[in-house]
């Protein structure tokens, strides 16, 4: 009876946090084509201009494209760093490790915001703080950690005794990468890409703190246009926030359909 009760409990707390969800954004995107909605269930009228009217008036033209471009860099840098670091500490036994892996895990398990306003402070002072370099190098900080993390184990399941292998015939480091390491890690680095890709796109505190106003990313952009003084049409804001979610969900299904979870490379050594 207890255990029945237990699993009634869970299902109902699920699906009451699945309706709670589909409420909220079911609402969000009704009132972004509301063409006007005072009180009655469903708006009486329906329109699709509250998005050309957003995408004028919020600039969300130049918005994509700052956002475009520090995802690309950011996801490039991340891997380039975070694929040798993942390399080593993969490999590699040395004194300290435990305290560089610690070092490492610390941006992605303390809010952003305790060590944000001391690195956007440090950054406004060379001069980088309120560019679209600046909020690259700030969300860096947790995106190359998260790209590490996401390596390590898939360097470690392959057999070291494949580069041994391709040493003792004569292979170089660089073609021991290009031919063995690099084709068996893809399957690492594409999981790395996305979940580096869709965390970059919807980090809000250290783009805030670091963005100014041409470098502003979509979801920095929404929060201001929502708070900001003057007269601005919810509609209209709503439209831009069912913009934002399609971008994420965009990725989110990219991510779901190409890396799952639970994949892992297997063993080869086996």
């Amino acid at each position: 009876m207890r255990t029945r009760m237990w699993k009634l409990s869970l299902y109902l707390f699920i699906v009451g946090f699945i309706l709670n969800m589909l409420g909220i954004v079911s609402h969000v995107v009704v009132s972004s084509f509301a063409k006007r909605w005072f009180g009655g269930l469903l708006p009486p009228a329906y329109t699709t201009d509250w998005f050309a009217y957003a995408w004028k008036n919020f600039d969300l033209g130049q918005v994509l494209g700052v956002t475009l471009l520090i995802v690309v860099v950011v996801v490039f840098l991340a891997l380039a760093i975070g694929f040798p670091a993942a390399y080593i500490l993969a490999r590699r036994n040395f004194r300290f490790k435990s305290v560089i892996l610690l070092l490492y895990f610390l941006p992605l398990v303390i809010p952003q915001m305790t060590y944000g306003i001391p690195l956007a402070t440090t950054l406004y002072r060379y001069g980088v703080g309120g560019s679209v370099v600046g909020v690259i190098l700030a969300v860096l900080v947790p995106m190359v950690p998260l790209a590490v993390f996401v390596l390590m184990p898939f360097f470690e399941q392959i057999s070291v005794n494949l580069e041994w292998s391709g040493s003792m015939l004569g292979a170089s480091r660089a073609q021991i990468f290009r031919r063995i390491l690099f084709p068996l890690m893809v399957p690492g680095i594409l999981t790395a890409g996305v979940l580096v890709l869709v965390n970059t796109i919807s980090n809000f505190e250290l783009a805030f703190l670091l963005g100014g106003g041409g470098s502003q990313t979509l979801v920095v952009a929404l929060f201001y246009n929502m708070f900001a003084g003057g007269v601005r049409p919810v509609y209209s804001i709503d439209a831009m926030a069912v913009i934002y979610m399609v971008m994420v969900m965009t990725l989110l299904l990219i991510a779901l359909r190409f890396v799952r979870p639970t994949q892992m490379v297997f063993k080869l050594d086996k």
